[in-house]
């Protein structure tokens, strides 16, 4: 009897045992799928909507905005790349400006940067009428993808030589405080 009892019990526990894998294994199955969905890719025009907003303050400034259009959370890496016009190269980076961790925006979060377009230490000012804008690769050496058109304010910006803009933040705030 005492055999019986113990034999009764390990088949108890083996079937336990057998119950709870099976669970575990269903549960993994069913959450694959959805991990693999859910796996973040870098920001680039065809999943990123660009806009760009002139601001109050500070003076001389523009917000840009890139919204996650896509389906998958997306990395912003680093700054945008920027091109007013024909200019011939990016326009410089705030070094001081990287966050803590790269931006990632779920499907409808946005990225801000700030754009400083002029100061009276700046020259060979001009009037930009378009904009360009490259989203940086994960090492932040180079852009991503065909560059999207931000569309500038009506009659344009006044762009000189001390332009910058910042790395991705999270928030307009933390974008425009430099």
């Amino acid at each position: 009897m005492r055999l019986t009892t113990k034999a009764t019990a390990a088949a108890a526990a083996i079937a336990a045992t057998l119950s709870l894998a099976a669970i575990g294994t269903a549960s993994a199955a069913s959450a694959a799928p959805s991990a693999a969905k859910a796996a973040p890719v870098t920001c680039t025009a065809a999943n990123t909507k660009v806009t760009v907003q002139q601001v109050d303050r500070p003076i001389n400034h523009l917000l840009l905005k890139a919204k996650n259009t896509g389906t998958k959370p997306c990395f912003a890496y680093g700054a945008p790349f920027l091109r007013f016009d024909q200019a011939q190269a990016a326009t410089p980076w705030v070094d001081d400006s990287t966050p803590q961790a790269v931006v990632t925006l779920e499907p409808g979060q946005t990225a801000y940067a700030g754009i400083g377009t002029s100061s009276p230490e700046g020259s060979d000012g001009y009037q930009a009428h378009k904009l360009g804008v490259h989203f940086s690769n994960r090492g932040m050496d180079g852009s991503v993808g065909n560059p999207a058109d931000a569309k500038l304010p009506a009659g344009g910006v006044y762009v000189d030589s001390s332009a910058y803009v910042t790395y991705w933040q999270t928030s307009a705030a933390d974008a425009l405080q430099w």
